[in-house]
């Protein structure tokens, strides 16, 4: 079945009578969670709201006043989820999200445009391709692209546009077989019905059963944002159209401006006035790091000068590295002080290293690993641990404190 939505892509409201309506538990993802909804499979002898298909998410839209969020394809026919339901028989008004379904147009319509140019310029063949909810990318065929084909790929599929090319729907059946030149990637197993065919004046047909712009001028722009390698052998090219180049314009502006604000320049000065930012703190990190090497030796100095020396030292130091540690711990050189040593946010994630007789560390540091929440390993003199809570810290030099009564 070929649905109105199909027919006509810019139908906005629609008048359509419930088939059936039947219970269902829906299991779904909500904000990163699966959930199971209770609800209705509705099913109407014809629908606008476009089912998931060929790489497009479904529709949004209403069916009298009642939200649908979830529209799939069973063989010829489109189910809705709805948490309301409906009686059998009932005329019901549908109506689009349309904003949502006029992108989903734009980015599918751009999709066919970079895969028929990518292959008659460069025979690089589209594997498949995903629409995301803030930029969508197209797997191509070829281990790399260099950036002169992204240009040039950008530039014809926008001269495209510029020349307002029409985008017509041919639907095919037994009586009308379809043309041999079509490109396809096959049909769904469980596919009913007639077969339509997308056609951009001049450049190629394509079977697809989503929903398209009628002229590319309508796609009003798109950019090739970045290629990434992809599968073995092919590379992901990451793409915007129409609205989504403006937002992302919008936003990519909008952080200059701030930028530009915390920088006190232009923008054309960024890249100058950043890379003097970064070789102000590689030189200041440096001197930092020389400055926490002499403090580990004089800490470690002063340690081994009290008398008698202690059984056990704790110290925690915040702006301190691995190396610090590594340092303090080489300097004291003894096995008979237990070192209790601990860097990062007082209240955060950190690292510790306990330091000491062996018998001691394989006790002890377990137990304060499980204490400050980490995950660490040891063997002989040294046990170290990532951990999530050096807020608890207190509490590990309770049980050290313990250790030695």
């Amino acid at each position: 079945m070929v649905f109105a939505c199909q027919k006509d892509s810019f139908l906005k409201q629609f008048d359509s009578t419930v088939v059936s309506c039947k219970e269902r538990q829906l299991k779904t993802v909500i904000d990163g969670k699966k959930v199971s909804l209770s609800g209705y499979d509705v099913i109407l002898d014809d629908t606008i709201l476009f089912p998931e298909g060929g790489g497009q998410p479904c529709d949004h839209g209403k069916i009298n006043e009642i939200r649908i969020e979830n529209v799939k394809r069973e063989g010829a026919i489109a189910v809705h989820f709805s948490e309301s339901p409906f009686k059998e028989g009932e005329c019901v008004t549908m109506q689009i999200d349309w904003d949502r379904r006029f992108d989903h147009m734009q980015q599918h319509s751009g999709q066919h445009l970079i895969t028929a140019v990518a292959d008659r310029e460069f025979g690089f063949s589209t594997t498949s391709w995903w629409l995301g909810k803030e930029i969508s990318h197209i797997e191509l065929d070829t281990p790399t692209m260099k950036n002169e084909e992204v240009q040039k790929l950008e530039e014809l599929v926008n001269e495209y546009i510029r020349n307002a090319t029409p985008v017509t729907v041919n639907t095919y059946g037994e009586e009308n077989p379809i043309p041999k030149e079509v490109r396809t990637r096959g049909l769904p197993e469980d596919h009913v019905g007639d077969v339509r065919v997308v056609t951009i004046e001049g450049l190629e047909n394509n079977m697809c059963c989503g929903t398209h712009v009628t002229n590319l001028s309508q796609l009003q722009v798109i950019k090739l944002v970045r290629v990434e390698k992809g599968k073995k052998g092919k590379v992901n090219l990451e793409f915007l159209v129409g609205s989504r180049v403006l937002k992302q314009m919008a936003a990519m502006y909008d952080r200059e401006q701030a930028i530009s604000n915390l920088l006190k320049n232009s923008p054309a000065g960024h890249v100058e006035q950043v890379d003097k930012l970064q070789k102000s703190l590689k030189v200041a990190n440096k001197n930092l790091q020389t400055v926490l090497k002499d403090l580990a030796a004089y800490t470690a100095r002063e340690l081994l000068s009290q008398s008698p020396r202690p059984k056990y030292y704790c110290l925690h130091r915040k702006e301190a590295d691995p190396d610090f540690m590594s340092i303090f711990i080489n300097e004291v050189n003894n096995q008979d002080i237990l070192l209790f040593l601990t860097i990062g946010d007082e209240l955060g994630a950190g690292q510790l290293v306990l330091h000491g007789a062996p018998e001691i560390v394989s006790q002890l540091g377990p137990q304060i690993c499980e204490v400050l929440e980490g995950k660490g390993a040891g063997k002989g003199p040294k046990y170290q641990a990532k951990v999530k809570s050096l807020k608890l810290r207190n509490k590990a030099i309770e049980l050290i404190e313990k250790y030695f009564e």
